[in-house]
C-alpha cells in the first residue's frame, strides 16, 4: 500500500523542522551572578556616597566654626572709644551673641565627627545625631543671616557720616557672620539628605 502525503503537510513538517530551538530562560549560575554583582555596586555606590557626605559635612561645619569664631572675635574686639563701641548697640551685641552660639554649635559638631573618625565608636544613635544636625544646622544659619541682617543698615548708615575703623571692623563681623551662614546652610542641606536617606528599620 502506497503511503501518499499531502505537499502541505511536507512543507509544514519542513517549516517546523528548520525552527531554532532557542532557550528562553538564561542558566540559573549566570543569573544569580549577576544579581549577586548588581547588588556589590550598589553597596559600593552607597558607601562612597555616604562616606562624601561624611567629609563634605566635616568640611562645611568646620569653614562655618572658623567664620563664626572670627565674627565672634572681630565683634568682642570692636571697641575703640566714645560712641566706637560695639556694647552700645543692640544690633552689635545680638551679632555677638549669635556668633558665639554658632561657634559652641559648630565645635560641637566638629568635636563629634573628629571623635568619630579616630575612634570608631558613636557618641549618640545615628537617627539622633542626623536629626540633631539637620535642625541645628537650619537654626543658626536662621539665626546668622538674621543677626548680620539686624547689623547692616546701622553699619550703612554710620559709614554715611564717618567711615572708620569701628564700621569697617563691624562689615568685617557681619562679611564672617554671613559666610558662617552659607556654609551652615549648605550643611543643612547636607544633613537633610542624610535624614531623608535614613533607614528607620
Amino acid at each position: 500500500m502506497t503511503n501518499m502525503s499531502h505537499p502541505d503537510d511536507k512543507e509544514q513538517n519542513r517549516t517546523v523542522d528548520s525552527t531554532p530551538i532557542v532557550d528562553a530562560d538564561p542558566p540559573v549560575g549566570d543569573a544569580s551572578r549577576q544579581t549577586s554583582v548588581s547588588g556589590v555596586g550598589q553597596i559600593m555606590r552607597r558607601w562612597k556616597r555616604d562616606d562624601m557626605l561624611k567629609k563634605g559635612s566635616v568640611v562645611l561645619r568646620g569653614a562655618a566654626l572658623l567664620f563664626s569664631l572670627l565674627a565672634f572675635v572681630i565683634t568682642a574686639s570692636n571697641k575703640h572709644g566714645d560712641w566706637k563701641d560695639f556694647d552700645k548697640y543692640e544690633e552689635y551685641r545680638y551679632l555677638l551673641s549669635i556668633a558665639i552660639l554658632s561657634t559652641l554649635y559648630t565645635a560641637a559638631q566638629v568635636a563629634r565627627h573628629s571623635h568619630e573618625h579616630y575612634t570608631g565608636q558613636r557618641l549618640f544613635d545615628q537617627r539622633i545625631t542626623t536629626t540633631v544636625g539637620f535642625v541645628g544646622d537650619q537654626v543658626l544659619s536662621y539665626l546668622l543671616i538674621s543677626s548680620a541682617s539686624s547689623a547692616v543698615p546701622i553699619t550703612n548708615r554710620m559709614r554715611e557720616q564717618a567711615d572708620n575703623i569701628f564700621t569697617d571692623t563691624s562689615a568685617a563681623a557681619i562679611s564672617m557672620a554671613f559666610l558662617a551662614f552659607l556654609t551652615l546652610a549648605f550643611s543643612a542641606l547636607f544633613s537633610g539628605y542624610k535624614l531623608s536617606t535614613q533607614s528607620y528599620i
